[in-house]
């Protein structure tokens, strides 16, 4: 009866996740459709529009979902509603380590992008153009100056304060190489130094800064590596046992010494992710 009971409870969560991801938001885009086209719904191939769409849904129900889903399908296989607790207490640790990978590559393509801003601006004024002039250039052709390009552009080409503007924009994630572009300018137009010369220098740097990332990255891989690695062991473990029909499923979910294992092995796993996880990024700060 118990069996049944939390076999029966899966379903209901497993069948409350596929409404989640797909009937409800089906509806919603169907609803919107019909007021914003008066009623008429298109069909057939999907267009270019609802591809779009699909994708940027797809974004926001990211790959964390699935831990829930494959919580209610152990739930399935070892009748016990606890994988699918642990499944949904994993998503929002799997969405903040998401967003947190998505956030460090923004910043890497904004420095990339700030770095590309010093070579057009340093190619600009080395063809004779004034630094303002040269400014708007190089920011239409590259996306540098992120959500303050406005700022700045005004400041560029009305003769504001263009270092405070460059300062200020800096203050966006991956962006800080505009405050040696701020300090360049200021020099060059408070003190007549070459602006080519300092932008040339700055662009180096930048570009030695990056490739130092990139190689400690590349250095750190092989200790990412391992600790994805010895996280899967468990799990392999448990493939292995159910082979050679232990049954570990009902040893851990339905007794007293099986859910004890289980609690301390998944204290043990998270304390392991968690120190290897600081390891790496006190590596990366140093």
């Amino acid at each position: 009866m118990v069996g049944e009971t939390s076999t029966g409870a899966a379903l209901a969560c497993l069948g409350a996740l596929v409404w989640l991801l797909g009937g409800r938001h089906y509806g919603m885009r169907r609803a919107r459709l019909l007021l914003a086209g008066g009623g008429v719904v298109a069909t057939g191939p999907p267009g270019p529009e609802r591809l779009l769409a699909e994708l940027r849904l797809r974004e926001r129900w990211g790959a964390e979902w699935w831990a829930l889903v494959a919580g209610a399908v152990i739930a399935l296989l070892g009748a016990s509603v606890i994988p699918v607790v642990a499944g949904a207490a994993g998503v929002p640790v799997l969405r903040r380590v998401r967003l947190a990978r998505q956030d460090r590559r923004a910043r890497e393509r904004r420095a990339d992008a700030v770095i590309a801003l010093c070579g057009a601006l340093a190619g600009e004024v080395r063809a004779g153009r004034q630094p303002g002039e040269a400014l708007l250039r190089a920011a239409r052709d590259s996306g540098g100056l992120g959500d303050a390009r406005a700022a700045v552009v005004a400041a560029a080409r009305f003769g504001g304060d263009v270092p405070g503007a460059l300062a200020a924009a800096a203050r966006q994630p991956g962006a800080e190489g505009l405050l040696g572009l701020a300090a360049c300018w200021r020099v060059a137009v408070d003190q007549g130094a070459g602006l080519a010369a300092g932008l040339d220098r700055l662009d180096g740097a930048l570009r030695a800064e990056r490739d130092r990332r990139a190689d400690l990255r590349a250095q750190l891989a092989g200790a990412r590596a391992t600790a994805v690695l010895l996280a899967a062991l468990p799990v392999l473990g448990l493939l292995l046992g159910t082979a050679m029909g232990a049954d570990p499923l009902r040893v851990l979910l339905h007794s007293g010494a099986g859910l004890g294992c289980l609690t301390a092995g998944a204290v043990c796993e998270t304390a392991g992710m968690w120190w290897a996880a600081r390891i790496v990024r006190g590596a990366e700060a140093v």
